[in-house]
């Protein structure tokens, strides 16, 4: 069993600024200050562009986790998903999507994943996984939305 969820955010920034500081390992890594999350392997600063990877090593729930992701598709300034090549995920889906307006841009996050261990993996994600990573997702989106730079 997967969970699926979607966030939407709206801000006064351009749509073409929004794409490049939505794919900024530095924009990621300031918004994750509070999990110290660190670019290790790959791309780890600047903009990750199609079929590169980045391999971030972070604290959540106490424990050191190593996530490596690569962005399978891209079409600027509309889209871009990455995707978990190695990580604590049985898989991991993040959907970007990018739509002008009269005020700037809307943003919509559409995450897809799985937690491994069967039945234990599919209660946490019940219990607390799917609701902590909205929140991450939150966290990094106000982040965005309140004008950090790209590089």
């Amino acid at each position: 069993m997967a969970v699926t969820f979607e966030s939407t955010t709206r801000t006064t920034i351009g749509m073409t600024e929004l794409f490049d500081l939505s794919r900024s390992i530095d924009a990621h890594r300031d918004s994750m200050a509070r999990s110290r999350e660190e670019a290790v392997g790959g791309v780890t600063s600047g903009l990750i562009s199609l079929g590169e990877e980045v391999t971030w090593r972070a604290w959540h729930f106490g424990l050191p986790i190593r996530m490596t992701s690569r962005i399978t598709e891209m079409k600027p300034p509309n889209y871009f998903v990455d995707e978990q090549v190695r990580g604590p995920f049985r898989y991991f889906r993040h959907v970007h999507e990018f739509t002008a307006d009269r005020a700037g841009t809307i943003m919509v996050d559409r995450i897809d994943f799985a937690a491994p261990c069967g039945l234990l993996g599919r209660l946490a994600e019940k219990l607390f996984l799917a609701r902590y990573l909205r929140q991450l997702i939150e966290t990094r989106n106000l982040h965005l939305a309140a004008g950090a730079r790209a590089e």
